[in-house]
């Protein structure tokens, strides 16, 4: 069994769409750690953050890739295996 990630293709050049999550932006609500779609730029906040609107955007999009915009973090993740890792 392999344990490389089949969506590394889906990658794109984007930049984040919003300064935070932005669903919690437009509501008023606040977030614990913000993930970058790596598809299209859309910014939401991780699962530790009660509204979990990165993988919200993920059911709806189905965009598996995403990656963390923490400063000095520079790992992704595929939702599909949830087994982050870096990638330059």
């Amino acid at each position: 069994m392999s344990n490389a990630c089949t969506h590394l293709d889906q990658i794109r050049d984007v930049k984040p769409n919003s300064k935070g999550c932005a669903e919690c932006l437009k509501r008023g609500d606040t977030w614990v750690h913000l993930r970058m779609c790596m598809i299209c730029g859309n910014v939401g906040c991780c699962d530790d953050s009660k509204n979990k609107h990165a993988t919200q955007h993920y059911r709806h999009s189905q965009h598996p890739i995403f990656r963390s915009l923490e400063p000095g973090e520079k790992w992704y993740c595929a939702t599909s295996t949830s087994w982050p890792f870096e990638f330059e």
